[in-house]
């Protein structure tokens, strides 16, 4: 795949400036996915996905206790997932997904956000063509070849594993996310500092100055909004 994985490296990097929000969007995540099924994360894969996610982000424990006890309290809050697709400076792309209980507010949020910052919207697939649905898994102190050795005496195919950073990163199908992440464990990783399921660019592209400070600005602008909860993309940043 041959890629660094930008997308967390970002987030990771601005988590310590923006823990308040980051944390806010999980509880509404974790909410959202405990009144999906039981709030059990044992019996509801898709709670327990969200959980080990937010552990890559030391989310607190009375964050994630207090979005499960809300949803067994049988809250009435709706959440529509939403996602958006449009073009930044120079032929960068980009997805948005959204958690809304307001679909004309983040509707209308979203599409300023793009066209105040050198963007404009897409329609449906006008961008996700040009990406992959992924599953990212990433951990340390451990080597590509050990790691693959064990993925192939499991019996489990993944697309790539590569070294980057001084952290092995596993990339595979969606549907692979939880037999990878099982078998890691059994072999005594408990602690990963990437666990996404992510949309990867095909291809990537790298911009000006000029035109990275603008794409620089729509994600911030986009990150920003209250109901947007991941930002995939399809620019080459600089380390």
């Amino acid at each position: 795949m041959g890629r660094k994985w930008n997308n967390i490296k970002e987030k990771k990097a601005s988590k310590d400036a923006n823990t308040s929000r980051i944390y806010a969007k999980f509880g509404r995540e974790i909410y959202v996915a405990a009144k999906q099924g039981e709030p059990d994360p044992e019996s509801n894969q898709t709670l327990k996905f969200v959980l080990e996610r937010a552990k890559t982000y030391s989310v607190p424990k009375h964050i994630i206790d207090r979005a499960i006890e809300k949803a067994k309290g049988g809250a009435d809050e709706n959440y529509d997932e939403l996602r958006y697709e449009g073009f930044g400076p120079s032929g960068s792309m980009l997805i948005v997904d959204t958690l809304t209980n307001n679909v004309n507010r983040t509707a209308a949020d979203v599409r300023a956000a793009f066209n105040k910052n050198g963007g404009n919207m897409g329609v449906n697939g006008s961008v996700a063509y040009m990406f992959d649905a992924t599953a990212v898994i990433g951990f340390e102190d451990q080597t590509a070849d050990q790691v693959l050795e064990w993925l192939m005496e499991a019996d489990i195919d993944v697309r790539d594993i590569l070294e980057e950073d001084q952290a092995v990163i596993i990339y595979a199908d969606p549907d692979q996310f939880h037999h990878v992440q099982e078998e890691l464990k059994q072999q005594g990783i408990t602690e990963f500092t990437v666990a996404e399921l992510s949309m990867l660019a095909r291809s990537e592209v790298q911009l000006s100055s000029e035109d990275q400070t603008q794409f620089e600005k729509l994600i911030d602008a986009l990150d920003d909004l209250e109901d947007v909860q991941q930002i995939y993309h399809n620019v080459d940043l600089p380390d």
